[in-house]
């Protein structure tokens, strides 16, 4: 399904304004091959915005790049082919079909609507290996309408292995999950990044606590704090922004 090559996340100066807002402002960001970045902060700080910039759903300036691609300037399609994929809140799957469609779909960009709708006597091979790494391998022919909340979700990703996606943008993954579905999503992301990039935009501290390898915070459409998980606890700054307390202005040099 994909071979040992991953790419990092490279993120510079990165601006996005609306109507004079700012929403992002000169976020510099690094994520490297192969992390489980966590992005975090309060609502409004950014973090959607973000990803709809690097996935081109929305413009900016400043410069990002996955491997040695630029993104920015790029419609949405031309970056999805550059192996950028993001999943939102709700899932977007079709329900109408079965889940082996699903992914026979996503796998077949080129092929007709007849040709990935019909069904198969034997699954394609990258088909299969997301089948069994999102744990889906015994609901292949059941209507993805009829899977569970969390089982959506990892059908959403699994549709993204299968076009052989190497940056993962996850927007809010376990929302709306029971305890057992946030412990196999974060298990499959674990499994995912051994040879990709993820990101995850993320509410839930003690998922973040448990998968995250790497924390960014964001805060007023800036990076506030970034390192690990308990660097990232300890940092002042940030309990100040989840106690509610303002954040001093950053100096002028």
């Amino acid at each position: 399904m994909t071979d040992e090559r991953t790419d990092g996340l490279r993120v510079r100066g990165l601006r996005v304004s609306f109507d004079g807002f700012t929403a992002v402002d000169g976020v510099d960001l690094d994520v490297p091959a192969g992390d489980l970045r966590f992005l975090i902060g309060p609502n409004g700080a950014g973090k959607t915005t973000l990803v709809d910039a690097v996935t081109g759903l929305v413009r900016a300036t400043g410069s990002v790049r996955f491997g040695d691609r630029e993104l920015l300037g790029r419609d949405v399609h031309r970056i999805a082919r550059l192996g950028v994929g993001r999943t939102f809140q709700t899932a977007a799957v079709f329900e109408e079909l079965t889940v082996a469609q699903n992914l026979d779909i996503a796998a077949g960009a080129g092929r007709s609507w007849w040709a990935l709708a019909r069904r198969r006597r034997r699954l394609p091979d990258e088909v299969v290996a997301a089948l069994d790494t999102i744990g889906l391998a015994d609901r292949a022919d059941h209507l993805a309408g009829t899977l569970a909340h969390g089982q959506k979700q990892w059908l959403e990703i699994g549709m993204l292995l299968v076009s052989d996606a190497r940056l993962l943008l996850l927007d809010e993954p376990v929302a709306g999950m029971s305890h057992d579905e946030r412990d196999a999503t974060g298990a499959l992301l674990e499994t995912v990044s051994r040879d990709r990039t993820v990101v995850v935009i993320e509410h839930d501290m003690d998922f973040l606590r448990r998968f995250a390898r790497t924390v960014t915070v964001l805060h007023a459409g800036r990076v506030l704090s970034e390192g690990t998980v308990a660097q990232v606890q300890a940092d002042p700054r940030v309990q100040e922004v989840y106690l509610g307390h303002p954040v001093d202005a950053p100096t002028e040099a």
